[in-house]
């Protein structure tokens, strides 16, 4: 009975409303089951929303900071000119001259010599001359030789005059000043096997810079892997320094960067003589088996070669003075099976700015654009890459064309090239067949009207042996056009 009346005193003690749970709207908004949502995202509290306008805002705000890097780099560089007296001065302000030691020019020793010979014409001051010393009534002497005023005795020889003191230290030091050229140090005879220190050993730099360049990519990875298991399994080619200095790298510039990342202090060389022309054959022969040349690398080569044979000395045979140049670039471009225009235009990539020839050698703008923006000013090119990266949309031929005359005209700013590349291209159908290629069917003696008439019968013919479907596949696209 006790239990029971303890029992029913709890149960009497709990109200109704505490028996039941208390929710709030939160946990009753969980409880619930979820259901998907369908169509566009609803930003929730915490996300950031960012519109269409606001990128083009911050694009368009990255755009004029890399405008104005160009614009600070073009101010830097005309104070540095200045600070170094490349200012040009008035025309009609003249300096006064400086006072010159040594030697006075051929100009002004001329005018004391002739000033010397007037004043010794004119009459003499001061003690007048012997012969007018005598008296006036008795004759004036007549002149003798030497042996009849020494009494018939020829004069003595004069002693030839002994150098000073002074005048040998002043010979010495004149010697010690030209030393006789020293012959480059030779570590062993000509054409052996010999590890040269990498210090040692510069990058090729006749007449130009080594024209290939050497990228930390996966094969260099791949040289470095093996130059650690193996070492450096082919030597490289090298020749002295002129100044006796080191060693010039003729070929091997990819191994000397691979055995350096290696941690490696020395690589073998085959050491040789070598003069300029044969330095730069034996450079281009050793990377003619080298896969997939960048367009700037043949404009490099291109152009080193073409320099090759302006410093070869003797003049062509049967070329003139005035076309020594012209007939350079065709003797390189029947080398590398190229006319002379296609040669002419890889040169023009030489002056595109590094911004404009990455896009080339990356495949992000077209070779014959190319060549048209070389022809703008520097930093006029510089824009140019900043505007590309911002519309992601490199320019056709005639939008490089456009910008080349207005570059020309003066007009050519951020704004201007922002408004032309953001233009629709129009598809450009013109097919450009050089002679060279066409020649190696053709040969040169066929005329370009035969070869046109033959390529022509040619594509009839293939024309007809096409089934049906394919010949209206043409005309299918441009109705769905």
């Amino acid at each position: 009975m006790a239990d029971e009346k303890l029992n029913t005193g709890l149960a009497e003690n709990i109200s109704p409303e505490a028996a039941e749970p208390i929710t709030t709207p939160e946990q009753a908004a969980a409880s619930e089951p979820q259901q998907e949502q369908t169509g566009p995202a609803i930003p929730e509290s915490g996300d950031v929303v960012v519109s269409f306008d606001k990128i083009n805002e911050l694009m368009a705000e990255k755009r004029q900071n890399a405008r104005a890097e160009v614009e600070k780099a073009e101010t830097t560089e005309t104070p540095e000119a200045a600070a170094h007296g490349e200012t040009p001065q008035p025309a009609n302000t003249e300096e006064p001259k400086k006072s010159r030691r040594g030697r006075p020019p051929k100009a002004e020793k001329a005018a004391t010599e002739n000033q010397k010979a007037e004043k010794s014409a004119g009459a003499h001051k001061g003690r007048p001359p012997k012969a007018d010393k005598a008296a006036p009534d008795k004759p004036k002497p007549s002149k003798r030789d030497k042996a009849s005023r020494s009494d018939g005795k020829a004069p003595d020889a004069k002693e030839p005059v002994k150098p000073t003191q002074d005048t040998a230290p002043k010979e010495a030091a004149v010697e010690q000043t030209a030393p006789a050229p020293t012959t480059p140090p030779r570590p062993v005879e000509e054409g052996k096997l010999v590890y040269l220190k990498l210090s040692e050993v510069h990058p090729f730099h006749t007449f130009r810079p080594h024209p290939f360049k050497v990228r930390d990519d996966a094969k260099m990875q791949e040289i470095v892997a093996s130059i650690r298991v193996n070492g450096v399994m082919v030597p490289g080619l090298a020749r002295p320094e002129k100044d006796g200095n080191g060693y010039e790298i003729v070929a091997g510039h990819r191994r000397t960067h691979g055995s350096e990342l290696a941690g490696l202090d020395e690589m073998p060389f085959i050491v040789r003589e070598m003069t300029d022309h044969e330095a730069v054959q034996a450079m281009k022969d050793s990377n003619k088996q080298r896969d997939g040349m960048l367009p700037s690398e043949l404009a490099a080569l291109l152009e080193l070669e073409v320099e090759d044979i302006k410093h070869q000395g003797g003049r062509l045979k049967g070329v003139a003075e005035g076309d020594v140049g012209k007939r350079s670039v065709e003797i390189v471009g029947e080398a590398h099976e190229m006319n002379y225009k296609k040669v002419m235009r890889y040169l023009r990539l030489n002056s595109l700015v590094p911004e404009l020839l990455d896009k080339v050698d990356d495949k992000k703008m077209g070779f014959m654009p190319a060549v048209e923006l070389s022809y703008i000013k520097p930093k006029n090119q510089r824009l140019i890459a900043v505007s590309i990266d911002g519309e992601q949309a490199s320019p056709s031929l005639a939008q490089a064309k456009r910008l080349r005359e207005l570059d020309k005209e003066g007009k050519l700013n951020g704004d201007v090239i922002d408004g032309i590349l953001s233009e629709q291209k129009k598809e450009d159908r013109g097919v450009i067949i050089s002679t060279a290629e066409l020649e190696k069917y053709f040969g040169k003696e066929v005329t370009p009207a035969k070869m046109k008439e033959q390529i022509m019968s040619l594509l009839d013919d293939w024309k007809e042996k096409q089934p049906p479907e394919l010949a209206k596949a043409p005309k299918k696209q441009e109705l769905d056009k």
